[in-house]
């Protein structure tokens, strides 16, 4: 009897401490997962702008040294690069006044060729290319502080610009460079010229000074107003140039685009600062005294290569034969499609929308 009250005793205990525990009911539980859900997310945010904090620091850190570091080579080099990034305008703005940043930006300027080129210098043969040359070869470019690619077309009747609109307008968004090149029905292609793109938020349809296509002007900088020529007259010349609208006419300007400085010209290179423009993303187009088109594009902004600056893209031209040469538009816009694949690194965040390019047409089109 005594053993029989000591059970129920210790059952009647047990019965009291479940009671007493706190177990939450099962509709409870949702709530908690809920209230655990948010202390999770809560804390992952201060986390995550902990550390973005810590790289806007860092970021702001670096650029204020380069400002301001002992190296007034290294500072140039700086804004100048920055400058040249739309979106990235605004970084020297943080340190330096805007009459400082025009004398920075001064001291790399590249000087304008005085002599006038020289078409006589391009001549092109109407013989095919020997057998053993190939009509279009791709090499690898590098160097101390880039990686790129180099095109060479041996018919430059071969090369023309594709446009993004017959008509332009702000309201009609470029095309990425890989559907200018399927719509021209081009086998390579390379971006183009300059376009508005005021914080880097332009659209990319709206083109700055000319555009030539298949002898049409479509675009130019108004009656009376000088742009830069960069592209080729109607025997197959690459001219580069600032011109009115009637004068690229009487030149028999047949496809074009705007942008500078010139690279080369009549053989000889531009006179640049070692760092002139920085170091970024880059494109160019050159000719060799036999016709062959040169289309340069080089990788930056990214680890395997930061860029080149305009005496780099000079002293390539100038090493594979360029009798003339001129700088393309650059950045995220800078390029190369070939075969159909984009051959080269576009700089973050990737391909953008743009007006124009130069594209390369299959051969059984040549002379159409």
């Amino acid at each position: 009897m005594g053993f029989q009250s000591i059970t129920n005793l210790s059952q009647t205990e047990c019965a009291e401490k479940e009671e007493s525990n706190e177990i939450p009911s099962a509709p409870d539980l949702p709530q908690t997962k809920k209230n655990n859900t948010k202390k999770y997310i809560f804390r992952a945010g201060i986390s995550v702008l902990t550390v973005l904090l810590a790289a806007l620091t860092a970021l702001y850190a670096v650029c204020r040294t380069f400002c301001f570091g002992p190296s007034p080579v290294a500072r140039d080099k700086f804004v100048d690069s920055v400058h040249q990034a739309s979106a990235l305008k605004f970084i020297p703005r943080l340190f330096f006044s805007e009459e400082q940043i025009t004398e920075i930006l001064a001291n790399s300027a590249p000087e304008e060729f005085k002599e006038p080129q020289d078409p006589g210098l391009i001549v092109i043969s109407p013989d095919p290319p020997p057998e053993n040359e190939k009509d279009i070869e791709l090499i690898d470019i590098s160097g101390p502080t880039y990686k790129g690619k180099l095109l060479i077309v041996r018919d430059p009747s071969r090369v023309k610009v594709a446009v993004s609109a017959q008509q332009y307008s702000s309201n009609k968004p470029g095309k990425k460079l890989v559907d200018l090149v399927n719509s021209a029905g081009a086998v390579a292609g390379i971006n183009g010229g300059e376009f508005y793109d005021y914080a880097g938020r332009g659209n990319g349809g709206t083109p700055l000074g000319f555009v030539f296509s298949d002898g049409q002007m479509l675009a130019s900088p108004g009656n009376g107003k000088t742009a830069m020529v960069i592209g080729f007259d109607r025997e197959n010349r690459l001219i580069t140039g600032s011109m009115t609208p009637a004068q690229a006419q009487a030149a028999g300007i047949r496809d074009c685009v705007s942008f500078a400085p010139v690279l080369v010209r009549n053989g000889e290179i531009a006179k640049f600062s070692s760092d002139a423009g920085g170091l970024n993303p880059r494109s160019a187009i050159g000719q060799r005294a036999d016709g062959t088109v040169l289309l340069l594009v080089i990788d930056g902004r990214q680890a395997h290569s930061l860029g080149a600056s305009y005496r780099d893209l000079a002293e390539i031209m100038l090493e594979y034969g360029a009798v003339n040469a001129a700088n393309l538009d650059g950045g995220t816009s800078s390029a190369m499609i070939y075969e159909g694949e984009v051959i080269t690194r576009i700089s973050p965040p990737g391909a953008r929308e743009i007006p124009t390019a130069f594209v390369v047409m299959p051969k059984e089109a040549e002379n159409s």
